[in-house]
Formats: C-alpha cells, structure tokens, sequence
C-alpha cells in the first residue's frame, strides 16, 4: 500500500510538471509568433477587405454638405471661440513655458508621429463623433453574420480596445489640444503628422476638421514642435485636386512658425507631405504633379514639396519611383501584414530608396488591435507584450539607419496602434485593455528612450 501511494503521488507529480512544461512552451511560442507574426503576409482576407480597390475608406460628405452649410455660421462662431480661447489659455500659461523646456526632452525632428483630430463629444461638438464607430462588417455575407452589428455608445462603450485617460474626449478642446502636445513632447517626438482632409470633407465617420489646424499649429508652436500634413484619400482625389491643396495648405498655414519644413542634402528647406493610399492613384496621374515635365507639375514653384508615398506592396516602390515622389513609409504597425510593413522587408527597401535618391521611413508601432470595430480581425492583432513588441519595430528601423523614423501613432484609438496615455477601465460586460503592470505613459517614456537611442546612434552614421 505504502509503495502504491507514493507511485501514485509520483505520478501526479510527473504529470503537474509535464502540464506546466507544456503551458511554457506554449508561452513561449505566442510570444514569438506576436513578435515576428511573418505568417499574417498581404492578401489575406483582412488585407484585401482594406484595400481601396475593393473598399474606399473615404467619402466626399455630400449628404451633409447642406447641414453643413445651414450650420456655417454657428461653427465658424464656435471655432472662432475656441481660437480665442485657446490663444487666451496659452497667454495666460506663457510664463511656465521656460520652465518646462528645461523639464522636458529636446524634439527629434526626426520622429514624426501620424496624430488625428476626428474625435468629438457632446459638450464641443454637439455630439460625439469616432467614439461611437459602428462594427464594421466583413465583406463576405457568411461570416459578417457571425458577429455583432450596430455602433458604439459612448462614454462607457467606444470603438476601442483601449481607454484614453482623458476619456471620449473632443479634439476641439483646447484643454485636450494642449495635453497631446505635452504628451508628444516629453516623448521626444518632433514633429506631428496631421491628419487631413480638404475643407469641407472627412473621413465617413467624422466631420471636417480643418478649421482645427490653427488652433493645433499654435499649441504645437508652445511645445517647440512643428506639423506636417498626411493628405487621407478623399473622394476623386487626383492631381489636379492635390496641386489645388497643397497651394491651400502653404498659403493659409505655411507662414506660420509651426509649419514644418525639411532641410533636404542640398540645403533646401522644404515643406513635407504625407500621402495616404497614394498607389490607389496611377503613376501617370501622380507624375503630371511630381514630375519636372508634368502637365500639372508643382516642381520648381512656390509650393514645391517633398511628397511621401505609402508602400504596401513590393511593386509600389517602382510606381512610386515612376510617379515623381521623394520617398516613402509604410504606416501600418502590423509587422507582417504587408510587404512594407514587415521589419525583414525595411533593409531592401532602404538599399532601393538609397539608389532611387528617395528617402524611406520605416512607420513602427506599439501593438494592433481593431476588433473593438473589426470584431472578425482578430488574426490580425499583435499583441503589445508589455512594449517588446514597440522596441522591436524600432530596433529593426535603427538598423536601416533611416533619415526619419515615423510613429503609428499618438491616438489612432481604433486600431489601437496609439502611443497616448490610457487607463485601466472596466464597464458593464467590456474590460478595456490597459498599459499594466505599466503606468499609462509607458509608450511615451519607450519612445522618448528610443529617440535618444536614435540620437546617438545617428552621431555615429554621419561620422
């Protein structure tokens, strides 16, 4: 009996040891599929539902343009209002501002970080806008049936996994406005890759947002940093349209000492644009803008620019190169889902930017998640592993030695790429994910830490 019992506890004992061997090695491999997710390649389902040939993401606001106009009067009234308040917040705070540039990192002007502006609540807006993003279905009936449909409701359910700090707040408030700049700053970033669209027009959940630029420049002045535009591909955009805005944008805003300009290898300081889905565009179209013989071209003028391309797929770079761009980044902060956005990929497409003259800007992120909108994506997540997964995607940029390094991003809460400050929340039936065992500013104090690394180790490139 003695020797039964103790075969039989060696048994147990064998099999508890065997059981958390097996739930380590599991561990283990998550982990690494998280970290180096190769297996997720473009032109799965989630890639072909994103893109623009299939799907346009943008839409010219047409029904609402005559609510809009009704209403014209009343918003210039209020934008008008929250300038002056805003501009009487900053004068009021001016003489804290010595003391906080002593406080705070110095700017990489070498990191840009993609910040957008299409949130709203009732208190600035009348109603909230983004926080309320409907469930978006999946392109085939079969499985779109699945899964739930409808919107969120804000303020205790919005469309993120996440939850901001300064909850579903506006992006009107000067309040807010103030506290991102403060954000991006003591994260070292430099400059802010300002989501845009022409006025009047939006993404297809959201309202115009251009009255905000101002408002946006002059917080951003206060903080030291400057602000680029990422021109969204809004409906017939071409390169009549685009000449059109690019001479808005620098007339209206280029004067102002926010407004960001690149200092180019032969001295040339020159504005930069970000253009998102650019390959929707057939190169014949893009070169008429970029190009010195182009029908509409933009070179050698008074508005003449650096234009940067989003690659997805390997073959973008030759359109790219064809179309008369400067360079290129990659945005999306899934490593693996696109050709441009798989860390092994940066290397080669760096030596082809490097014998091209264009620049390459590796785009990194903290983590994916959009299931809060996409609730069939979530093969595409990857997983934040308490930060390892955000200083991997910078140590796979270093390595390439990039001019610029951009961020995907301060608050693209949807897709919970944002770097902004979030907190432990639990509602209802939904528990937002968090930052723990992480305080709420861990991404920003990571990215303030990998732009000295970047710094440094730039130092050593020009040498």
């Amino acid at each position: 009996i003695l020797n039964y019992d103790i075969m039989a506890r060696f048994r147990r004992r064998t099999c508890i040891i065997l059981l958390l061997f097996i739930l380590f090695i599991c561990s283990i491999m998550m982990a690494l599929k998280t970290l180096r997710p190769d297996r997720a390649g473009f032109g799965d389902p989630f890639g072909l539902g994103l893109l623009p040939e299939l799907q346009q993401r943008t839409v010219l606001l047409d029904s609402k343009q005559n609510l809009l106009n009704r209403a014209q009067g009343d918003t210039v009234t209020r934008v008008s209002n929250l300038h002056s308040i805003a501009v009487n917040t900053m004068k009021a705070s001016m003489s804290s501002v010595k003391k906080m540039e002593e406080e705070l990192s110095s700017p990489n002007y070498n990191f840009h970080i993609f910040y957008y502006t299409w949130y709203g609540n009732p208190q600035f807006d009348g109603k909230y806008i983004h926080w309320n993003h409907p469930l978006l279905p999946h392109w085939d009936p079969k499985i779109a049936n699945n899964y739930p449909k409808g919107r969120h409701n804000p303020p205790e359910d919005i469309g993120a996994n996440f939850y901001p700090e300064l909850g579903s707040y506006s992006s009107k408030d000067p309040t807010v406005i103030e506290a991102h700049m403060k954000q991006m700053r003591t994260a070292s970033t430099g400059v802010i890759v300002l989501s845009w669209y022409p006025p009047g027009m939006a993404d297809e959940n959201g309202e115009p947002t251009d009255d905000l630029v101002p408002v946006v420049l002059d917080y951003a002045h206060k903080y030291n940093l400057k602000v680029t535009f990422h021109i969204e591909p809004y409906k017939d955009r071409d390169d009549r349209s685009m000449y059109h805005n690019v001479k808005y944008i620098i007339d209206k805003y280029g004067s102002h000492p926010a407004f960001y300009r690149h200092k180019t290898s032969t001295g040339r300081l020159l504005p930069m644009f970000y253009v998102y889905d650019s390959y929707v565009t057939i190169p014949e179209i893009w070169a008429n803008l970029l190009t010195v013989s182009g029908s509409q071209s933009i070179r050698n003028t008074p508005y003449d620019a650096l234009f940067i391309a989003l690659l997805v797929e390997e073959r973008h770079k030759h359109d790219i190169h064809r179309s008369g761009f400067d360079g290129m980044y990659t945005y999306f902060a899934t490593n693996g889902f696109s050709y441009g956005s798989s860390h092994h990929n940066w290397a080669s497409l760096k030596a082809f930017c490097d014998s091209n003259n264009l620049m390459f800007i590796p785009s990194v992120g903290p983590g994916y998640i959009d299931t809060s909108i996409r609730p069939w994506n979530n093969h595409n997540t990857r997983n934040r592993v308490n930060g390892k997964y955000y200083e991997t995607a910078f140590s796979a940029a270093l390595l390439v030695r990039p001019e610029i390094i951009s961020i995907t991003s301060f608050n693209e809460w949807h897709e919970g790429t944002q770097i902004e400050k979030a907190v432990p929340k639990r509602t209802g039936q939904v528990v937002y994910l968090d930052y723990k065992p992480h305080k709420p500013n861990v991404y920003l104090e990571l990215t303030q830490k990998w732009s000295e690394k970047y710094r440094k180790e730039q130092e050593q490139w020009l040498m």
